[in-house]
């Protein structure tokens, strides 16, 4: 339980042996009320195997999907086994467990909420490319939901019940469907969307890809889901 809730942590996961049971042991060292579902997105390393040594309940999937289809299947556990709370988070360690009681609060007035990197806490910063593309989708995904949201592409979501009922049946597997597309098919059905600002952590492991060739690929997809979310109904 979280401020009262039966909460499920949701943990993504591909190819994160060096991390996933320090994310865990966290988890459930901050938040030993809540129970902790790691899904292992067709991981070729021992993912899996390490998740359920740290104490977590596992669900493997038997080849990638991505972090929709992931994420969709975390959603489908949380509203079988009848959970007030679903929340994601990363299997890299950036984000910081301390902060859900935060975002559980706020859902008392709303149905999701982003804990966002660029709202005034913490010195996350990216530049270029990147910045330019998540600068555009915040201003659009804002005016779409009618509130300020400063990070459309965080992975730090807490849904209540009606949310994770909503994902349960649906949920994109596309690249940045799972954030950008996610955000405006809950604005559209009137559904509250809140932000708080979060301090974001380096990874615990693993090495993050980044190159101007591929910050450029990003802005132009970031365009294409966007144009394709606010088309589809």
């Amino acid at each position: 339980m979280v401020n009262g809730k039966r909460t499920l942590i949701i943990i993504p996961a591909l190819n994160e042996s060096g991390s996933i049971a320090d994310v865990v042991g966290e988890v459930r060292g901050e938040l030993p009320g809540v129970d902790v579902l790691v899904v292992d997105d067709g991981s070729t390393d021992h993912t899996a195997a390490v998740a359920l040594a740290a104490g977590a309940r596992v669900a493997k999937l038997p080849y990638n999907l991505g972090v929709g289809g992931a994420m969709r299947l975390g959603y489908r556990y949380a509203r079988d086994n009848d959970y007030d709370v679903a929340i994601q988070i990363d299997a890299d360690g950036q984000h910081d467990p301390r902060y859900v009681p935060k975002l559980v609060d706020l859902l008392d007035d709303n149905d999701l909420v982003i804990g966002a990197r660029f709202a005034g806490e913490g010195d996350y910063n990216v530049r270029g490319p990147r910045r330019w593309a998540m600068v555009m989708l915040s201003g659009v995904l804002s005016r779409v939901a009618h509130t300020k949201l400063t990070d459309t592409t965080s992975g730090f979501r807490a849904a209540n019940r009606r949310v994770i009922e909503m994902f349960a049946g649906w949920y994109p597997a596309e690249y940045l469907g799972d954030t950008v597309e996610t955000l405006v098919h809950t604005a559209r059905r009137g559904y509250r969307i809140k932000q708080v600002p979060v301090a974001m952590r380096k990874r615990m492991a693993g090495t993050p890809s980044h190159s101007p060739a591929r910050a450029m690929i990003y802005l132009g997809r970031a365009f294409a889901v966007l144009t394709l979310a606010l088309i589809r109904r």
